[in-house]
Formats: structure tokens, C-alpha cells, sequence
């Protein structure tokens, strides 16, 4: 590949390669090749291609000389998706990269595509690790990183808090704190995640509980499938159906009364007697059985006893929700 003077730093190499499946540090990947091209030249031409529009031919087309010398930025998204004869134009495309032009191709990383990821990297590519963040503590390090990007400073507890709050979707903890950074003075401590965030998974997961034990299955699967999609624990969420499960069962068996000397009786505040009292309305002795059995099945295919968490929870959660309907 014939090599323009650029630092394997560089945004405008002649080829960025996006490695990876986390969909925010790829999009901020090609973002800051597209704002090095325009600060060099703010006419920049940039053309964002999914892999189906790359067609046989169609690279040649973008990258052949232009009468005017313009700067552009071709932009190749699930680059591991391209056609074998796509491919063959790539490769061809890297032995003699055109002036003013970069290329940005963005992969997933895995065996799919890889001999266009090897070739891309013997020629020499710039490239960007996008890989999901896996783990807890490569979130925090995130966190602490879009702090710093932002020339703000955060407490570890806070950053912890913060993480333990939003759960792991990137664009998310990103959104938080750009949002804590434009609203808050000085230092950001674990007492200011607090005020803007803290709660928020506990209350989507009893959200789903509620949503369960009121006979509202779609409602609940939609609660469930939206904290699953904010990074919420599968076992917040299945403690939170025992939780609404038992509650039932309590009052259920529990002798009449009113709710301050039920709440005394059963270990719960009186605000909770009064929810609990709407949402028993059709739950039977059986009915109550029934959801416990699926709540602790739920329980045991989150904790490795099964091999889809999400599956097991949508069958604990339909299970749950056509048992307080049973005796309706």
C-alpha cells in the first residue's frame, strides 16, 4: 500500500479500521475521521455505505480522481458483510489508496470478513479497538475516561455509582455524563449521581413485577425487554418478581384489617398494603403456587442453570401474568 506522511495516530491516514461491536465507539470512530477531513477541508465530501450499497465497482467509482482534488471520506459499515467480489475490490483499493481520500471500514472483529481484516492490517491500517465492554470494571474505566474527555472531575465512588445506576449500555453512561457535566459545579460526587440517578434500575425492575402479578403480560414483556436493554441485572429483576409474588401470597392468607396493622404484621409499609390489596384482585391459593414455581425456575436460568437469562425471565414473567388472570 503506497503510504501517505501520517502518524499511525492520524484520523486521515489513508485507512482507519473500526474493529468491533459496540455501536458508540464505532460511530465515534468514524466521527473523528469525518472532523479531521473537515478541518482540513470544510468541503469535504463524506459518503456513509452500509455493505449491501458497496457494490462491485462502486469503490472504484467513489475513489476515482476528481477534477477539482476534493477531500473525501468513504465510510464502509459491517465491512465483514461485503460480497467476495466487493472484497476482491477492497483489497485491490489498499494496493493503491487515491490521494485526498480516506477510507474508514468498519468490522466486527470475528471469523466472518477476517481475510479482508488481515489484508486491511498488512496494509498498514490505523485502527480503532471497538470491542462491547464486557465487564464491569471496563465500564467504570469508560466512565472515568468521558469525565476526563470532559475536563471534569469525578469522584471513584461516584464514577461507581454511576456505572451501578445506568447498567451497560455505552451511549447511556455517555448521555449521564455529559448531562452531570453540564449541570453540575466542581467536583461530581457519589451524592450527586444520587439526586439524578440512583434507583433507576431497582424501580424498572419492580416495574416488570408490577406490570406481572397485574395479569399484564405485554405491558410487563416490554418493561422487561426495556431494563434488560438499559443494562439491568436479570437477578434485580427475578428478586423483584418474588418480591411481588410474596407479597400477594402474604396478604392473601393475612387476616382482614387495616393497612397500618397489616403493614406491622406483615413487615411492609402501609402504601405498599393498598397496591398489593389492586393487584391480588383474581389471584387464587394455586395461582400463587404457580408463580412461585416460575420465579424460581426464572431464578435458577439467571444464575447459569440455563442458556438463554432473557428467555427464562419472559417465561417466568407470561407464566406469572396468566396466574394472577386465572381466576378472573
Amino acid at each position: 500500500m503506497a503510504t501517505r506522511k501520517t502518524s499511525p495516530d492520524d484520523p486521515l491516514a489513508p485507512l482507519t479500521l473500526a474493529v468491533g461491536q459496540e455501536d458508540l465507539l464505532l460511530d465515534r470512530a468514524v466521527q473523528q475521521v469525518v472532523a479531521a477531513a473537515r478541518a482540513a477541508d470544510a468541503d469535504t465530501d463524506v459518503r456513509d455505505l452500509s455493505s449491501d450499497q458497496l457494490q462491485p465497482g462502486t469503490l472504484a467509482e467513489l475513489t476515482s480522481p476528481s477534477l477539482f482534488a476534493e477531500r473525501k471520506v468513504v465510510v464502509v459499515r459491517n465491512a465483514h458483510d461485503l460480497a467476495a467480489d466487493t472484497i476482491k475490490d477492497v483489497k485491490a483499493y489498499l494496493d493503491a489508496p487515491a490521494e485526498e481520500i480516506t477510507l474508514v471500514l468498519l468490522h466486527a472483529g470475528g471469523p466472518k470478513g477476517k481475510a479482508l481484516l488481515d489484508a486491511a492490517r498488512k496494509a498498514g491500517a490505523r485502527e480503532v479497538v471497538c470491542a462491547k465492554t464486557t465487564k464491569p470494571a471496563e465500564r467504570l474505566t469508560f466512565v472515568r475516561s468521558e469525565f476526563r474527555a470532559l475536563g471534569r472531575s469525578a469522584t471513584p465512588e461516584a464514577c461507581q455509582a454511576l456505572v451501578d445506576s445506568i447498567g451497560s449500555d455505552l451511549r447511556e453512561l455517555a448521555s449521564a455524563v455529559s448531562q452531570l457535566a453540564a449541570d453540575v459545579e466542581g467536583t461530581i460526587d457519589d451524592a450527586v449521581v444520587a439526586r439524578y440517578y440512583t434507583g433507576r434500575a431497582e424501580a424498572s425492575s419492580f416495574t416488570v413485577a408490577d406490570r406481572a402479578v397485574e395479569g399484564r403480560a405485554a405491558d410487563a414483556l416490554e418493561a422487561l425487554r426495556w431494563s434488560l436493554s438499559t443494562g439491568v441485572a436479570p437477578v434485580l429483576i427475578t428478586s423483584a418478581l418474588a418480591q411481588g409474588v410474596r407479597a400477594i401470597g402474604k396478604l392473601s392468607s393475612a387476616r382482614g384489617g387495616r393497612p397500618a396493622d397489616l403493614a406491622r404484621e406483615l413487615g411492609m409499609p402501609p402504601w405498599k398494603i393498598d397496591r398489593v390489596r389492586q393487584q391480588m384482585r383474581g389471584w387464587t391459593p394455586d395461582a400463587v403456587a404457580t408463580a412461585l414455581r416460575a420465579v424460581a425456575e426464572a431464578d435458577e436460568g439467571v444464575k447459569g442453570g440455563g442458556a438463554d437469562p432473557e428467555y427464562a425471565l419472559e417465561k417466568a414473567v407470561v407464566t406469572i401474568a396468566r396466574a394472577a388472570r386465572a381466576g378472573r
